[in-house]
């Protein structure tokens, strides 16, 4: 009790004041847009990547099922593979190193495939394939 009032001392009140409520309440906003930020930047990321592979088991599906070396002629193929458009451009393949007029079995081909996934990721795979050469008679 106080002296001259005859009352008790006035304390704080227990709790919060109104600043303290809205100053917790911006960081919990600040912490929650940088949260949101985070996942939505994954997201893309993930979509991304998911795109990705699929672009690429569909160029694993076509190179599968090229033709195979004894059928497989210079020039250009192209289709739809599990919803990707795709083309194969099949050529002679040449190098300073190899000599076109030595006899070998083997004629080296150069093969391009292109995969084109609906929402526009695209692949392009340049690789050699060995064709036999049919022998005379």
């Amino acid at each position: 009790m106080s002296r001259r009032t005859g009352r008790k001392p006035r304390r704080a009140a227990a709790g919060f004041t109104l600043i303290e409520a809205l100053v917790a309440l911006a960081v919990v906003a600040v912490m929650l847009t940088a949260i949101a930020s985070l996942t939505a930047g994954n997201l893309r990321g993930v979509r991304t990547i998911s795109d990705r592979v699929t672009v690429v088991e569909a160029a694993r599906a076509v190179t599968a099922g090229l033709p195979n070396r004894l059928e497989l002629q210079p020039g250009l193929l192209s289709g739809a593979m599990l919803g990707h458009r795709w083309r194969a451009e099949v050529f002679p393949f040449a190098a300073a190193y190899i000599d076109p007029r030595a006899r070998t079995p083997w004629v080296p081909q150069a093969v391009v495939l292109t995969v084109e996934a609906p929402g526009g990721p695209r692949l392009r795979v340049e690789t050699v394939r060995l064709r036999r050469v049919p022998r005379p008679g």
